[in-house]
């Protein structure tokens, strides 16, 4: 049977009832008694006492811990929340021959974010590549390729403007928020570890920083094989991990895993999911946001590698769109099913 928590009123009342029922004559309503100071008193510091039990009651439970407690839980079960990480990748000096870059040059984005060399370089036929880090964790640090960085304190013989080359700078995520460590914690209180079963390997993955989503695939390559596949939602637009990402989980994992088993890391296969959507009322541009940001919520929460997306569910999210009163689904007309490796992504809604 739950317990109802008193409310002041309600305490000043049983308090000033008790009074009166055991000191004859005393009247603990009258405004201005003694006695019906001290009901309003003791129903205060009883109320506080309430109060305070209730929330000692909340953070014993990991889904209503608050976010001290919750670190502290995390801290205990885990090994903490996932912290942010630095973008990194290589950028494109030109200038003069010889010229050296030292250790720690600071460039920046047009925005201002910052990042720093990490080696000396020494340009050599007017170019030279270099590693940079970000200076703060985050996914804000994720860079595309082609894009210009400056120096932010000129060096002679060096051209102002570096270009970011490769893949981009990649691989900056954001700290784990509350929602995803809540999660973690209380997958492994209900899931303990095993040492090798089918939901450790989904736990190791998503210990590595950035890491949202994984599955793990049990004999996928033979016998004494597991394949792991795992997604980064909060890193990249399309939640497709790169090549780095892949090492980076591939390394965790060989040092956890059982000395026995065959485990490789792979990326799911993006396969961009697209919409049609006709005779939307009222086409606004808020409720064409509020549709897209239903479908991608959807979409991160059931796609999985080789799984299905039911219709049924896409005309559900576009319905509980806010502001969203009628609409036509022209397309997909049935559940969408991705091949083996491949996941289901957001792409792009045509409005008809």
């Amino acid at each position: 049977m739950a317990f109802t928590t008193p409310t002041f009123v309600e305490l000043r009342e049983k308090i000033a009832s008790d009074i009166d029922s055991r000191l004859t004559g005393a009247d603990s309503r009258l405004r201005r008694s003694l006695v019906g100071v001290m009901a309003y008193v003791v129903a205060a510091v009883s109320f506080g006492l309430y109060g305070f039990i209730s929330y000692i009651a909340k953070q014993i439970h990991v889904a209503t811990a608050d976010d001290a407690n919750l670190e502290r839980k995390a801290s205990l079960w885990l090994n903490g929340r996932n912290p942010a990480t630095k973008a990194a990748g290589m950028i494109t000096f030109t200038g003069t021959d010889t010229t050296l870059i030292p250790v720690s040059t600071a460039v920046q984005r047009s925005d201002g974010i910052a990042f720093t060399t990490d080696a000396d370089a020494t340009i050599f036929a007017g170019t030279i590549d270099v590693a940079i880090t970000a200076d703060e964790g985050g996914k804000d640090g994720n860079t595309a390729a082609a894009s210009a960085l400056s120096l932010v304190s000129p060096i002679a013989g060096v051209d102002s403007i570096a270009t970011v080359n490769g893949d981009g700078l990649t691989g900056g995520s954001d700290a784990e928020t509350n929602e995803k460590l809540r999660a973690r914690v209380e997958a492994r209180i209900q899931q303990p570890p095993h040492g090798g079963a089918d939901f450790d390997y989904v736990t190791w993955a998503k210990e590595v920083a950035g890491v949202t989503r994984a599955w793990e695939y049990s004999l996928e390559l033979g016998i004494g094989t597991v394949v792991v596949r795992f997604m980064m939602d909060d890193t990249y637009a399309d939640g497709i991990p790169l090549a780095a990402d892949v090492t980076a989980v591939q390394d965790y994992i060989d040092v956890v895993r059982p000395v026995t088993a065959d485990v490789t890391v792979v990326a799911p296969t993006a396969v961009p999911m697209n919409f049609n959507i006709g005779g939307l009322s009222p086409s606004t541009t808020a409720v064409q946001q509020a549709i897209e940001n239903e479908l991608i919520d959807l979409i991160s929460r059931e796609a999985e590698p080789s799984g299905t997306i039911l219709v049924s569910h896409i005309r559900e999210a576009i319905s509980i769109a806010a502001g969203e009163a009628d609409h036509v689904l022209v397309s997909p007309v049935a559940d969408v099913t991705t091949s083996s490796g491949g996941i289901s992504t957001f792409g792009v809604i045509t409005w008809s």
